[in-house]
């Protein structure tokens, strides 16, 4: 929307690398070379054109934006290593000069909004109406504006809408109100939705669920209390809608029968990219040419920070560990770790040792509490065998103390033995439930051992395992922008606004039913995409990658039964996933606490507050959580609850500013007024966002 930006959209748009994920993919195309607008009036040209277009999907997970726009600063993730205060703590930092996220958001967003225009106005013009792309090449064209313009939307507020190419530099804009975004953004995703067809004719490309996925959560959005200054008027109608839409997406993409299914990564271009449940997915793989700057980020930005651990080193299963966020407590209490999967098949609790070279010894400081068969000297563990663990535990558990007050990671006490491993350990014996870490650090649960909060339970669904390096940031795996799971949430939270709980409960047991472990499950076992070194050409011999490795980091086992205290058993637990009656929500052990934390008394603040807390325990991680919480205007009282950087003086949640972004200060520098000046300060002001 800057001056050399309105010129360049339509050029620039074609100017992108195409990414592919399957052999038959439409983006098989490499660098596209830059086109005359008189391109865009063949159907070979518009074509070119919509596959440049297509490529701004992966934005959302191409670089710092993906985590610092949807995963930080709310319930379920706070700073990891990399501490951005702005984004995770709401300080001033966060303003309309902000150019890792905010900007780029904004350019990317508009950067599709004036191809999709171009296509829009084009395609009836230039394009054979007798084709059979005809149609679905309009209709994609529909879905992309409407794409751009809700990200806009759910970020920034009500935005200008420009719903027609340029033909040259444009400088004038003003800001549409929310309703008539709204209403813009569903009218293009209906306009989709009657276009396109039910099943793609190529790899990645858009259909009729994709539209009507993008429908239900629009309508979900335009009905949710951040907009209840003007929406009483569509409430109705467009939870009708969100239920419409939604079931329809879930008969045409059943859910997996294993939630581990959408995470069980082998290769690129794999099965797993090709399940049932996937409704969208933004194309990546492992084709170098096609990468471009950025390539599919997402694996970098959970891990916990591993290679600084005696005997173990980074490698390619174990994923480059920038760790910008760290699992909260709330993503911890929220699970009922025993009988729902879902935790454990979307966490890491185990490290193999990779370097037996560089593994501990047990030191003369040891020698009271070694191990039977240990001496002091011999090594702690070897390559192969774990070398570091996550407790996930519950306080009141008296097993584990520590050998010398300091709580390190090499001197944690297992019922007075000392534990071979680097062990973190939730909850100490003696230590009391916090849901925050305090001010001094002495409490909060594996917090309290690190400067920087690098150490944590990692999220495992982005791991990537076949990168061509253990360095390296391009991942291969495609990017799940829609799931069918998604629309069963919002098909049970329409009927629970609608005050239809016996509904809205068959709809959650879809997903919850799924979460239990089936009969026989071994429940030890862990799988995720760092699995992939196994068929990776740039791994052999056993190793992930790197020299000076044994074997992978990527360990296949986790600390289920430890950290639950159970004996083993292979017993199906679907029947204690499985909801009942609306009691059954209103005394949910994981969630009882949760309602008292954020003050929830009445059944229908209960049953909202469970309905987020089963989007945590189905979806987490996967760049829905800050928009969620904004559009429910609950994003300030968990942030505060959950989000210990509420309590460590870095910044503080502003409800009359953060529930939107700054609107970019290159913008608002680069427009003018009606009469073609400058804007004012005063006029600056009246085109930003309240308290920027």
């Amino acid at each position: 929307m800057k001056k050399s930006y309105i010129v360049a959209l339509a050029i620039a748009a074609t100017a992108t690398l195409g990414i592919t994920s399957c052999s038959d993919s439409f983006l098989d195309e490499k660098l596209i070379t830059q086109k005359s607008m008189d391109t865009y009036k063949t159907q070979d040209g518009l074509d070119e054109l919509m596959t440049g277009a297509y490529t701004k999907l992966k934005f959302k997970f191409n670089y710092i934006w993906a985590i610092e726009c949807y995963n930080m600063g709310v319930d379920e993730f706070t700073s990891g290593a990399n501490n951005m205060t702005g984004w995770n703590a709401y300080s001033s930092s966060l303003n309309s000069s902000e150019t890792g996220a905010n900007q780029p958001m904004w350019d990317n967003m508009y950067g599709l909004v004036e191809p999709a225009n171009i296509l829009i106005n084009n395609i009836p013009l230039y394009y054979n109406k007798n084709s059979e792309n005809y149609n679905t090449r309009l209709g994609e064209a529909y879905f992309l504006r409407a794409y751009a313009y809700f990200e806009l939307v759910k970020q920034f507020g009500g935005v200008p809408l420009k719903l027609t190419p340029s033909t040259g530099v444009e400088t004038y804009f003003t800001r549409n109100s929310l309703e008539d975004c709204y209403k813009q953004i569903i009218a293009d995703f209906e306009q989709a939705y009657n276009l396109l067809p039910d099943k793609a004719a190529q790899t990645g490309r858009i259909t009729k669920s994709a539209a009507a996925h993008f429908l239900a959560k629009a309508h979900l959005f335009r009905a949710s209390e951040l907009y209840d200054e003007w929406n009483a008027a569509y409430k109705s109608a467009d939870l009708d809608d969100v239920i419409k839409y939604g079931k329809e997406v879930i008969a045409a993409h059943p859910l997996c029968k294993d939630f581990v299914n959408l995470w069980d990564y082998q290769k690129a271009n794999g099965d797993n990219e090709k399940v049932s449940e996937v409704v969208l997915a933004a194309q990546f793989s492992d084709d170098a040419d096609t990468w471009g700057r950025f390539g599919n980020q997402m694996h970098l930005y959970y891990p916990s920070v591993y290679q600084n651990l005696s005997g173990c080193i980074r490698d390619i299963s174990g994923d480059r560990e920038f760790s910008y966020v760290s699992a909260t407590e709330y993503s911890m209490q929220v699970f009922d770790r025993v009988n729902d999967s879902r935790f454990w098949k979307s966490f890491i609790t185990t490290y193999n040792c990779n370097s037996s070279k560089g593994a501990p010894a047990y030191t003369d400081e040891d020698a009271a509490y070694l191990p039977s068969g240990k001496a002091v000297g011999d090594k702690r563990f070897k390559g192969g065998e774990i070398g570091v663990k996550y407790i996930v535990n519950n306080p009141g558990d008296d097993r584990f103390t520590d050998e010398n007050g300091k709580k390190s990671e090499l001197g944690v006490l297992k019922n007075g033995v000392l534990e071979p491993q680097h062990t973190y350990i939730r909850y100490y014996k003696g230590e009391k439930f916090s849901w925050n870490i305090a001010k001094d650090k002495t409490t909060g649960n594996y917090y309290n051992l690190m400067p920087a909060i690098n150490r944590s339970v990692a999220l495992s669904k982005f791991r990537d395992g076949y990168r061509n390096s253990y360095n390296s940031q391009f991942g291969t795996r495609d990017a799940i922008i829609a799931r069918s799971a998604d629309d069963v949430l919002m098909v049970a939270e329409a009927y629970a606004r609608q005050g239809k709980y016996d509904d809205a409960i068959t709809y959650l047991n879809m997903v919850r039913d799924r979460a239990g472990y089936d009969e026989g499950e071994d429940r030890a076992k862990h799988v995720d995409g760092g699995q992939a070194y196994k068929n990776n050409p740039y791994c052999s011999g056993g190793t992930a990658g790197r020299a000076g490795t044994e074997c992978p980091i990527y360990c296949e086992t986790n600390t289920y039964y430890e950290s639950n205290n159970i004996p083993e058993t292979t017993a199906s637990t679907k029947s204690k996933m499985h909801l009942n009656s609306l009691n059954d929500i209103l005394n949910s052990t994981a969630d009882m606490p949760i309602y008292e934390a954020l003050g929830c008394t009445t059944d229908a603040q209960k049953v909202m507050c469970f309905i987020l807390d089963e989007r945590t325990r189905e979806l987490i991680g996967e760049s829905q959580r800050w928009e969620d919480l904004a559009r429910t205007k609950t994003l300030e009282a968990r942030w505060k609850a959950f989000n210990c950087a509420s309590t460590l003086g870095q910044g503080t949640f502003d409800p009359a500013k953060h529930y939107f972004r700054p609107i970019p200060q290159s913008f608002l520098d680069g427009i003018t007024n009606a009469n073609g000046q400058a804007l004012s300060d005063k006029e600056k002001e009246a085109m930003q966002n309240p308290g920027y």
